[in-house]
């Protein structure tokens, strides 16, 4: 495929601040997706508008996204085979709720394979670096996208932040982790990924190139 017939990918940033249980701001991202066989600019408003090239998403080729402009708070979401991706700028206080969270998880040790190997498990933090999260944005339940709710008791009275499902209510904190009490069996999975710069993510692989048909036990 010629650089010029890559198709480019919406992202969608959400701003944590402006969050309560009725409404969301949704600002877009200035943050830039590469596809395998080019490079494309371009946003717009809502997640589904997003329409990548239907034979790279099928083959799961993998993306690049470009984090420099991303807040700490925010969240941008970006698209690889098929599935909505969700790429969070962790605050600290964010980081510090996951420890505790730990008696109230299904999964706190990231024991299910969910992510593909322990390198992206480290810890709490189910991420290659601390303060930005990769993730799915499908609930391991009935597959629906969870909303991001980062706003302390916003959820319920014990609620710390992270990811509910609209759905059917399942709960997930910062590193998609599920609470106990949620329809969801097993966390949210974790994409192959690695940093190729301190800003420039690829999604879809690691380094090696390992990983590129990996799939988790529960999308």
């Amino acid at each position: 495929m010629a650089d010029s017939d890559a198709t480019p990918v919406v992202i969608d940033s959400i701003d944590s601040e402006a969050i309560d249980n009725t409404k969301r701001r949704f600002l877009i991202a200035s943050a830039t997706v590469v596809g395998a066989a080019g490079v494309a600019a371009w946003a717009l408003p809502f997640i589904k508008s997003m329409e990548p090239d239907k034979a790279v998403t099928a083959a799961g080729v993998p993306i690049e996204v470009d984090v420099s402009k991303l807040e700490p708070g925010q969240l941008i979401i970006a698209e690889w085979r098929q599935r909505p991706i969700w790429i969070l700028h962790r605050q600290q206080w964010m980081l510090d709720t996951l420890p505790k969270n730990t008696p109230r998880l299904k999964d706190p040790d990231s024991l299910a394979p969910q992510q593909p190997d322990k390198d992206f498990i480290n810890g709490d933090y189910r991420a290659l670096r601390k303060d930005i999260f990769v993730a799915v944005a499908i609930c391991t339940h009935l597959q629906c996208s969870p909303n991001y709710a980062p706003k302390p008791k916003s959820v319920n009275t014990w609620w710390p932040g992270g990811f509910h499902c609209p759905c059917h209510g399942s709960m997930y904190d910062f590193s998609a982790r599920v609470f106990d009490g949620s329809p969801a069996p097993l966390n949210i999975p974790i994409p192959p990924y690695f940093w190729k710069t301190d800003t420039l993510v690829r999604i879809g692989e690691v380094e090696n190139g390992k990983f590129q048909n990996w799939v988790p036990a529960i999308w």
